[in-house]
């Protein structure tokens, strides 16, 4: 299939975005994204709301007629180093809406001044936060980007083994599954991502812990008794190895799993809203949760 001309416009963006990663300083970057998050653009029918979910800051993305009774819980990428950017705003924004429900997205604390357990216990915190809200557990599903599909999988396993009730589905975009230090392949170069950047996101979360703790590294972990998985990753990026190391051992472990590999996608292509195959993952995700939501009670208040 020939690339399309957007593809080929953001492609001759890519490099880039990847000499950025390595020379600008964290601190100079968060400021600015964060002041862009707060302007983003959204869609004139979803409302947006500040919100704090026993004291962790996020943001409810609220469609037009949305049910109260049900939510989108997302995860945000970055390498756990980076806040909500506005396409994450944009991004979330349309899947709640092309879903019909309300999201929920996390400003979860980050590395590498929060390093783990921070983000992960923020993400649980928030989740749980949706429970005391009265909205069932089967109502609720996940989803995160890079980072934020490490945290998606790795909230589960924690809940899963601490016995608490387990959301609908979840769904992963380019999932970071293992922080061990693993090299990529002789000569391989991610369009998005550099190797140096990489392992300053790493070594910021893990800050010398165990990188092989299946809460920091789900590729090590037990699947068992996870609910159903959707993982997306694209066919030319560093992390298409861990989507197909987590799908996997989800699969071998009885996890209702389903991974596609995009053609020609790298990182988080989804965050390019004019992409094509942007559009066609996020309408495979939105159809995937849906699919998964149980049937909604009549609609509680909004407040």
């Amino acid at each position: 299939m020939t690339p399309s001309p957007v593809e080929r416009r953001i492609r001759a963006m890519l490099p880039v975005i990847r000499v950025l990663q390595t020379r600008l300083p964290v601190r100079w970057t968060r400021g600015p994204l964060r002041r862009a998050a707060v302007r983003a653009r959204v869609p004139a029918d979803v409302g947006r709301e500040a919100v704090l979910a026993d004291g962790v800051p996020c943001e409810w993305l609220i469609p037009q007629d949305s049910p109260a009774d049900r939510a989108l819980l997302y995860l945000h990428g970055g390498g756990f180093v980076f806040g909500v950017t506005p396409q994450h705003v944009t991004m979330v924004a349309g899947l709640a809406r092309a879903m019909g429900v309300r999201g929920l997205m996390v400003d979860y604390r980050l590395a590498p001044e929060h390093p783990y357990p921070a983000a992960l216990d923020d993400c649980v915190a928030a989740y749980r936060w949706l429970l005391n809200r009265g909205i069932a557990p089967q109502r609720i599903v996940l989803a995160g980007d890079s980072a934020g599909g490490n945290l998606v999988i790795t909230a589960l396993m924690k809940l899963r083994d601490n016995g608490e009730p387990l959301p609908a589905a979840a769904a992963c975009l380019s999932p970071v599954a293992d922080l061990s230090g693993r090299r990529p392949a002789e000569g391989f170069k991610d369009p998005l991502l550099p190797l140096k950047a990489v392992r300053f996101y790493n070594v910021s979360y893990v800050a010398g812990n165990d990188a092989r703790d299946p809460l920091i590294s789900p590729a090590y972990g037990d699947w068992r008794g996870l609910p159903p998985l959707l993982v997306h990753v694209g066919e030319e990026e560093m992390l298409r190895e861990d989507a197909e190391r987590i799908a996997a051992a989800a699969r071998a472990a009885g996890v209702d799993v389903r991974l596609e590999v995009y053609p020609r996608m790298w990182h988080v292509w989804q965050l390019f809203p004019a992409l094509p195959h942007a559009r066609a993952s996020l309408d495979d995700v939105a159809r995937f949760l849906v699919s998964h939501l149980s049937p909604g009670m009549p609609a509680g208040p909004t407040r």
